[in-house]
């Protein structure tokens, strides 16, 4: 009958009679057919009944894929442990029509609408080159989610300087006031509170998962820019891995996910199966689809943290630069045997427990019994690596460490205690003001990198190149030390002649070395003598007759419009009559 048909088909262009009369044999002789086999099972389904012969053929086990952890999206487990091709939603329309969902994008819309919110917030940053100002307030928004305890899970950045925070629930009209309970900036999360009963009616909180493993899918879910709707991206993990948090200027372990991460999307879950997988925070600058969640053991360890002591409590380091010895003669030379790996340090910052502890070029080979590669690697899961650091980072403060090092050929077992470190310059100040002290005219500060960054986005060859280098490379000596700089010079006839002598360190004040800001100020407040000298950089030296100096302190002030001499943090008395009286301490 088929090829009947296709006779037919091939005819059409032939005389209707010869049509007719075939027409005819064909309705009194119908030709006779051999029963045709049955139809083929779907693909997917013999996918399901062959994967166990194949796995066997080529000598792996399909246990090997299944986990003990329940179904995560994009994975169906079989009765045998072995993931299955993920099935699609069927179902019919009144026409009848076959309809497919993809289930796992249906789940994460469910999810999140219950969840996820919009944070709207209103910051202004402190304008490092006049640090007694703020710059103008601006608004950005972003998203968040909510957690068990009532708590809001966002991105540091997005209430980063706040002023103002409002949150506002799926398909609601209404903003609710809400307030920054703790801000991690090296972890860039931050936790929110609301405290009005009505915002929390009906809202549903996500639970974290587990670090998903490689390939597998996720939904990303929050408020990007382009509408004011909720939005689901869908992505697979492409790489787990440390990575530097451009917030922060930190490296914390990071998920690396396919799926497009755009302003608006910072704070807001990536959802794997019914849990939270990481937080969206940030993507790759130049390149198309590559963004990065926080995930969920650096979670954890903030909210923990925060639990705990009531504030943000930083992320550990084991203060020591180490470098790779995969050079075979390198390991000759410090006495490693071929079965040793291990890395060299190189390093150490005066203010860790290992500076007391640990020696300069010594090999450490384990950490907490881990074996640590030669190119600084520990295993992390199924044959993958990570840098040793995601091991300290996850410690707790005041929490041991146990270091197998090898000193002068001999193996030796140490006992570490790890704590945060700050370092010699500030990498960010958020939700703070600067430091400030004018004398003279003379506006003196502390270094930070965020000075450095009001030079512009190239602020690493456009800032003072002597500053840029100091800030990067240079370790504390003792705790508190700063870099005191002498950072602009507000023109006034007693410091004529001065006025070139901008962005210079600061070394000594009347011969003694300066140790920071506050100690600068009660050096400058308690002078005694008639002159008052400063020692800079390049042996740079300024000379003031004190007492006239102090007089045209006021006076530059005025004509400037500066509220005060000096900066909040330093100031402990104030006159009632406006003028500041300080007694700095150091």
């Amino acid at each position: 009958m088929l090829a009947a048909a296709r006779t037919l088909r091939r005819l059409s262009s032939s005389s209707s009679s010869s049509v007719r009369a075939l027409r005819r044999v064909l309705l009194h002789h119908p030709p006779s057919l051999p029963s045709l086999p049955p139809p083929l099972p779907p693909l997917r389904t013999l996918t399901r009944a062959f994967l166990p012969h194949l796995a066997a053929a080529h000598g792996f086990s399909t246990a090997s894929f299944s986990t003990s952890a329940p179904s995560r999206l994009g994975e169906c487990v079989d009765v045998r442990g072995a993931p299955a091709i993920p099935e699609e939603e069927e179902e019919r329309e009144e026409t009848g029509a076959l309809v497919r969902h993809d289930t796992d994008a249906y789940a994460a819309v469910e999810l999140a609408l219950d969840s996820v919110v919009k944070v709207f917030t209103v910051s202004s940053s402190p304008n490092y080159f006049l640090p007694w100002q703020n710059k103008a307030q601006r608004e950005s928004m972003g998203s968040g989610f909510v957690i068990p305890g009532r708590r809001i899970v966002t991105n540091a950045h997005v209430v980063a300087d706040h002023t103002f925070v409002l949150v506002r629930k799926h398909g609601s009209p209404t903003k609710y006031k809400a307030e920054v309970q703790a801000v991690g900036h090296e972890c860039d999360l931050a936790l929110l509170t609301v405290e009005s009963e009505e915002f929390w009616d009906g809202v549903n909180s996500l639970e974290l998962g587990d670090i998903p493993f490689l390939q597998e899918a996720v939904a990303v879910v929050g408020y990007p820019q382009g509408g004011d709707n909720i939005s689901v991206t869908k992505g697979v993990v492409s790489r787990v891995e440390p990575t530097q948090y451009a917030h922060g200027a930190t490296q914390l372990m990071a998920i690396q996910i396919d799926a497009a991460i755009n302003p608006g999307n910072s704070g807001g879950p990536a959802i794997m199966g019914d849990k939270v997988a990481g937080v969206a925070f940030q993507n790759l600058s130049g390149a198309e689809n590559i963004g990065y969640i926080i995930p969920v053991p650096v979670i954890k360890r903030f909210i923990s943290g925060v639990e705990e002591s009531g504030k943000y409590s930083g992320f550990c380091t084991l203060g020591v630069s180490c470098q790779a010895t995969e050079n075979i003669q390198l390991r000759e030379c410090f006495g490693m045997r071929p079965e040793m790996t291990g890395v060299l340090v190189s390093r150490i910052n005066p203010l860790s427990d290992a500076y007391k502890i640990l020696k300069k070029d010594d090999i450490l080979l384990e950490f907490d019994g881990v074996p640590i590669a030669n190119d600084g690697t520990v295993p992390f899961r199924n044959r993958e690596r990570i840098t040793f650091d995601h091991l300290v980072s996850m410690k707790k403060p005041e929490e041991t460490a146990v270091l197998k090092v090898l000193r002068d050929g001999k193996e030796q077992e140490l006992r570490v205690t790890l704590r945060p470190l700050q370092p010699l310059v500030p990498v960010h100040q958020f939700d703070k003001l600067p430091s400030y002290y004018i004398f003279a005219g003379f506006v003196f500060i502390p270094l930070t990198q965020p000075y450095l960054h009001e030079f512009g986005e190239d602020w690493y060859n456009a800032s003072p190149r002597r500053l840029c280098e100091r800030a990067l490379r240079e370790l504390p000596k003792k705790a508190g030390e700063q870099l005191v700089i002498l950072s602009q010079v507000l023109m006034d006839d007693i410091n004529v002649g001065y006025e070139r002598f901008a962005e210079l360190q600061v070394k000594k004040v009347n011969g003694v070395e300066v140790e920071n800001l506050k100690h600068l100020c009660s050096l400058v407040e308690g002078c005694t003598e008639e002159n008052l000298r400063f020692d800079l950089d390049d042996e740079r030296v300024i000379v003031l007759k004190y007492q006239n100096a102090r007089l045209a302190t006021s006076r530059v002030l005025k004509r400037h419009r500066i509220p005060s001499a000096i900066s909040s943090d330093l100031v402990e008395d104030e006159a009632t009559n406006g003028d500041v009286e300080t007694s700095c301490t150091s």
